[in-house]
C-alpha cells in the first residue's frame, strides 16, 4: 500500500460532502485506508485561508482539523510566507538562497491554493490506497473530480522544507527590524 496525500477539487461545492460520504463508506469496507480527511473551503475574506467544513481522523487518535498533515498544509498554505511568495499570485516574488529548496517546496501549495480557488470546495484526504481505481472511481468518475495524489514522505519532507525556511526568515526580519530600530 502506497500512503498519499490526495487534493480533489470540484466543479460543484456539494460533490466535495459526498465525495466526503463516499470516501467515509470506502474506509468502513476497508477499500482504502483511510488516515484523516478534510472538507475545505478557500475563503478571501481580506485574507486568504482555508476554512474546514468538514473533518475526520480515521485513526481514532482524536487529532482535529488544525492536528496532523492536514491542519500543518492548510496553516502554510494560507500563512503569510505563502503570500510572500505569491502562492496566491501565481508566480513567486524576491530572490533568496533558497530559491531552488522554495521552488521544489511550491508544488503542494501551489497547487491547493490553485486547484481549490477562491470560493471553491476541496477535499484533502491522507490513505492507503493498495489500488487507486477505488478513489478515481468514486470521485473521478462518479463526482467528477480532478484527483492530485502526493506521496505522504514528499509532502511531509516538503512541510519540513517550508517550516525551515519560515522559521529562518523570521529570524532574519526579527534581526533586520532589531538592527533598524535599537532600543
Amino acid at each position: 500500500m502506497t500512503k498519499r496525500v490526495i487534493v480533489v477539487n470540484f466543479e460543484v461545492s456539494s460533490q466535495a460532502y459526498q465525495a466526503f460520504s463516499n470516501v467515509k463508506k470506502a474506509h468502513i469496507e476497508r477499500k482504502i485506508k483511510g488516515e484523516q480527511m478534510a472538507v475545505v473551503t478557500h475563503k478571501n475574506e481580506g485574507t486568504h485561508h482555508f476554512k474546514v467544513e468538514d473533518f475526520i481522523d480515521f485513526t481514532g487518535t482524536n487529532k482535529t482539523s488544525r492536528g496532523g498533515m492536514i491542519g500543518m498544509l492548510l496553516g502554510i498554505v494560507a500563512g503569510p510566507l505563502a503570500m510572500m511568495l505569491g502562492w496566491f499570485g501565481g508566480s513567486m516574488i524576491g530572490a533568496s538562497q533558497d530559491a531552488q529548496e522554495i521552488k521544489r517546496a511550491n508544488t503542494i501549495f501551489e497547487l491547493l491554493s490553485r486547484e481549490i480557488g477562491e470560493g471553491d470546495t476541496g477535499l484533502i484526504v491522507i490513505a492507503e490506497e493498495e489500488d487507486n481505481r477505488v478513489l478515481n472511481q468514486l470521485l473521478t468518475y462518479d463526482l467528477a473530480g480532478r484527483i492530485h495524489r502526493f506521496d505522504y514522505e514528499e509532502v511531509e519532507a516538503e512541510l519540513k522544507t517550508v517550516k525551515d525556511i519560515e522559521k529562518t526568515t523570521k529570524e532574519n526580519a526579527k534581526k533586520v527590524w532589531e538592527a533598524n530600530h535599537p532600543e
